[in-house]
């Protein structure tokens, strides 16, 4: 197996990976960034990104990521196609292995392999991808103004982006798989009460439909042991609140995790523990998760790895 040793190792391609590669390539540490399963990250599956700044009139998921990678490169970043699909923290310098055929030796690496977000599984999901279907409402709830959309989920973060949806939609359906909310009792209480919030319980949406984009849903009521109903429900928004899954799988060896997988850093830092290893983005963000933040912590990780590589 060839081997290669690089001073700076970032992995992962999102706005966090690819503003780490800006500033470790300013500061002339040759990082080398292998851009993982989806290059650009999960940007790439969103159409209109209005609240990037300096993007007045908008941009759309794409080209925002090409920007960021032609800075990147600009600053003398290597920005290769691969999946790490190994890892060794255990001693320094850190070993990983891509696509099982390579491996690549770092004496600092910066970890920006994102969350994914948690989908129903259907085909219409993929078939409707940035055509009225999403995972992020404070991301897209603002192109739903004065519509109907409709957030699946039960949990504090479903009714966080349901109580959000209704500051702009005309009515919200909440789709409930269980016959109660799994959310905190405060937050019970303020989707309960809100008038453009419409709590389904004991439902499960099996589709999409529309021509043009979404235009509805189809959902399936349960009615006790052996019955169920099955009807459609015009919306104009489908929004998924079931969770995100970390890409942190092959680093839980060696880093902290929290019980959902969130890499675990320390204090406002993007420390490991690991001396020389840095975690930004989303994989270690399970509050925020927005292009900006995830930007600004991809930052945090580059002057962190600069100042650790000049010790």
């Amino acid at each position: 197996m060839a081997t290669e040793h690089v001073k700076c190792l970032i992995i992962g391609s999102g706005p966090a990976g690819y503003t780490a590669a800006i500033y470790t390539g300013r500061a002339n540490l040759s990082p080398v960034l292998y851009e993982g399963l989806q290059p650009g990250g999960q940007l790439t599956t969103t159409t209109e990104v209005e609240n990037f700044p300096g993007y007045p009139d908008g941009v759309t998921g794409p080209v925002l990521m090409d920007d960021l990678r032609k800075q990147a490169e600009k600053f003398g970043a290597d920005i290769r196609h691969g999946i790490v699909t190994k890892a060794d923290l255990s001693k320094a310098p850190y070993t990983f292995e891509v696509d099982g055929e390579k491996e690549i030796t770092a004496d600092a690496v910066i970890i920006s392999t994102g969350a994914t977000a948690k989908y129903l599984g259907l085909e219409d999901e993929k078939k409707y991808a940035g055509m009225g279907v999403s995972a992020c409402a404070t991301c897209d709830g603002f192109f739903y103004r004065k519509k109907k959309v409709a957030v699946v989920g039960g949990g504090d973060t479903a009714c966080e982006e349901a109580i959000y949806l209704a500051s702009l939609a005309s009515e919200v359906y909440l789709v409930v798989r269980k016959p109660y909310l799994r959310a905190s009792q405060i937050m019970q209480e303020r989707v309960m009460n809100h008038p453009k919030i419409k709590v389904l319980f004991e439902h499960n949406a099996v589709g999409l439909y529309g021509d043009n984009g979404v235009e509805g849903m189809h959902v399936v009521k349960r009615m006790g042991e052996a019955d169920e109903e099955r009807y459609d429900i015009a919306i104009d928004g489908f929004f998924l609140a079931i969770g995100h899954k970390p890409n942190s799988d092959i680093f839980k060896p060696w880093l902290k995790t929290d019980e959902v997988g969130y890499i675990i850093t320390g204090g406002n830092t993007p420390c490991t523990g690991v001396p020389g290893v840095f975690a930004a983005g989303d994989v270690a963000d399970p509050h925020y998760r927005q292009a900006i933040t995830a930007a600004g912590s991809g930052c945090k990780a580059a002057i962190e790895a600069e100042r650790f590589l000049n010790k």
